[in-house]
């Protein structure tokens, strides 16, 4: 059973920078496109970004040139480097493990695509 676990979350003032990690375990994770997303209080969730094996990428226009998703296949890792957040960062980050960009997925199926971690708390204050 595949298994996800994020780290990194936490406080920061706006335009301060933190960097989420992703770590999965119990499957071939250079198989996997990479997602996070994130879903704030009263709001949708959302992707933010995503990576495939081969290292093809998508970025949500919020956080286009702000944020960037890289892999580390030896540490079966995902991580998320986040730049000059904003309050409107503010939100639980969760990553996904698939075998599709979910961004190519309607957002009612999300849930039935392949695993997702836990959930890590940003928070971004002025």
């Amino acid at each position: 059973q595949v298994q996800l676990a994020e780290t990194g979350g936490g406080s920061v003032q706006s335009g301060g920078s933190l960097r989420l990690s992703c770590v999965v375990s119990g499957g071939i994770f250079d198989r996997y496109t990479m997602s996070w997303f994130r879903q704030a209080p009263g709001k949708e969730r959302e992707i933010v970004a995503a990576m495939s094996s081969s290292g093809s990428t998508h970025y949500a226009n919020s956080v286009a040139g702000r944020f960037f998703i890289s892999r580390d296949s030896a540490k079966n890792t995902v991580y998320l480097q986040m730049n000059s957040l904003k309050r409107e960062d503010t939100a639980i980050y969760y990553c996904n493990a698939a075998h599709t960009f979910l961004s190519d997925v309607p957002s009612s199926q999300w849930a039935d695509y392949g695993s997702w971690g836990q959930g890590t708390q940003v928070t971004v204050s002025s």
